[in-house]
Formats: structure tokens, C-alpha cells, sequence
């Protein structure tokens, strides 16, 4: 997994790039909040959390079905 990240500071924007893999991903169920899930990552000398919500989660899977056709030979791994 690779994630690009801009942030604005006071010197103006800067630009943070990582990679790593996957390792867990975990559905937050809390009473008080909508549901999120969470997919925990760790680089060689980076880590962190991405947090989508479920509607987030529908969207994207909603753009990646419109756009599997594109794609002309794709495999699941489960690992």
C-alpha cells in the first residue's frame, strides 16, 4: 500500500509519501458514532491507521465495480 499526503503549514505545503503493507483491518462499532473501519499499516520506518467510514467504504466500492472491466487480468490473494 502507498499513501500520498498533503498538509498545509505554516512554511506552506508539504508533501508526505509511505509505503507499506497492510496488516490488520478492524470495524469500530460504537453506540454514540456511525461505524468505522480502520486499516492499520506499517512500513519499514513508518506506520499508521486510515479511517474510513461505511459510507466512504460503499462509494469506493461502488467506483471499483464501475472500473473492474478495465482491469484485463486480476487476481485475490488472500494472505
Amino acid at each position: 500500500m502507498k499513501a500520498r499526503i498533503k498538509k498545509p503549514n505554516k512554511d506552506g505545503i508539504v508533501r508526505l509519501e509511505t509505503e507499506g503493507r497492510i496488516m490488520e483491518v478492524l470495524v469500530n462499532e460504537e453506540l454514540s458514532e456511525e461505524e468505522k473501519i480502520s486499516i492499520c499499516f506499517r512500513g519499514k520506518e513508518s506506520s499508521g491507521i486510515i479511517e474510513l467510514t461505511t459510507k466512504e467504504l460503499e462509494g469506493i466500492n461502488r467506483s471499483l465495480k464501475e472500473r473492474t472491466h478495465l482491469i484485463k487480468d486480476m487476481k485475490i490473494i488472500k494472505g
